[in-house]
């Protein structure tokens, strides 16, 4: 069974960050970068399955060479061999252009099983996975939290709001978008980190692939730290004038009523 784990490389949780000059995008020179924290998972529930089912998983990245140390991480874990994307040449990162470009390197792969992280801790968008089955033509699942192999099938429980679940059958091929927690995060032994050095990693440019880098469904103009501000509201009258006061504000500024 061929699995494919899509793996996304983003800031360390306390970072200090700072803007860039054109003020859309963070300065990354000075910043240190780790595994998106959903894909942790999504590559856990890839090696469990692959384990239950003579499975060969393939990390799937895509980023500048600072990515090929996630990389090495991924496969020390044991993963089987990865593909990296370089994409120095790619203008847009809104998530459409890089499924295209992720679904271009892949396509020959014939994978049975594609997962991903729930959402990246940067952007947030959770769209890449699911544009990648579509443009490949496979049925998808998000937030997955539990899944088991059938004959030609996979079946996933899928969470939903208000502790509700569903429970659904997919053919396979099929693409899942798995839900942080679902299983525990496997750590690298120094034996894995031994066979690491040997596991093949395949690079691929992305301007090769054929696919319109330029542009984009949208682009980021602008990010900015938020300005915090504080307001003193001195309420007077008797106590309905106050009280029809108070209600106003909390229903129409606070927005909690």
């Amino acid at each position: 069974m061929k699995i494919a784990i899509l793996l996304k490389q983003v800031p360390v949780k306390d970072a200090m960050l700072e803007l860039n000059d054109s003020g859309n995008w963070i300065e990354e020179d000075d910043v240190q970068f780790e595994i998106n924290d959903s894909d942790h998972y999504g590559l856990a529930e890839a090696l469990n399955i692959a384990k239950e089912n003579e499975g060969e998983v393939t990390v799937v990245t895509m980023g500048p060479d600072r990515v090929k140390d996630s990389i090495k991480q991924a496969l020390a874990k044991g993963a089987h061999r990865a593909i990296h994307i370089d994409d120095e040449e790619v203008s847009s990162s809104d998530p459409l252009t890089c499924a295209k470009i992720i679904a271009a390197a892949i396509k020959d792969e014939n994978f049975d099983l594609i997962l991903s992280g729930l959402q990246s801790d940067d952007l947030g968008f959770g769209q890449t996975g699911v544009l990648v089955a579509e443009i490949l033509g496979m049925p998808h699942a998000t937030l997955v939290v539990e899944t088991e192999i059938l004959d030609g099938k996979i079946k996933v429980k899928r969470e939903l709001e208000g502790g509700w679940f569903q429970n659904v059958e997919l053919p396979l091929p099929a693409m899942l978008s798995i839900q942080s927690g679902l299983t525990d995060i496997p750590y690298a032994t120094i034996k894995g980190i031994m066979m690491a050095k040997k596991k093949p990693v395949a690079e691929v440019e992305a301007d090769d692939l054929g696919v319109e880098l330029d542009g984009g469904a949208f682009k980021l103009e602008k990010i900015y730290t938020p300005v915090k501000s504080k307001e003193t509201t001195v309420f007077e009258g008797d106590a309905d004038t106050i009280v029809a006061q108070l209600i106003d504000k909390l229903k129409n500024e606070a927005k909690v009523l």
